[in-house]
């Protein structure tokens, strides 16, 4: 996880087709490994992580934006006007409920 100037950076590896929507874990690296039910197809699967974020975060969707990765399973997401510390606690709080 990385602070830009107006919000955070997360590195997310997304697991699609999952029983559940979920945190299964953050990495050594700092990548939070998520499942999602949804498909890999017709950007699915993607609508489904900003959606889950958003949530998880307590933001609204129009904050998060995948930056990098969008057709692959390593994806580098944005929120804005969160700080990188914040995301990180709404997370860790997240993983623990």
């Amino acid at each position: 996880m990385s602070e830009g100037k107006h919000g955070a950076a997360l590195a997310i590896r997304v697991t699609p087709r999952a029983r559940k929507d979920e945190i299964v874990e953050i990495l050594a690296d700092q990548t939070i490994k998520i499942r999602l039910t949804a498909p890999p197809v017709e950007d699915k699967a993607n609508e489904a992580l900003i959606e889950f974020l958003a949530k998880v975060l307590d933001v609204p969707r129009s904050k998060v934006e995948i930056v990098a990765g969008a057709r692959g399973r390593d994806k580098l997401v944005s929120i804005l006007d969160l700080k990188s510390s914040e995301a990180q606690a709404r997370i860790m709080k997240f993983l623990k409920s």
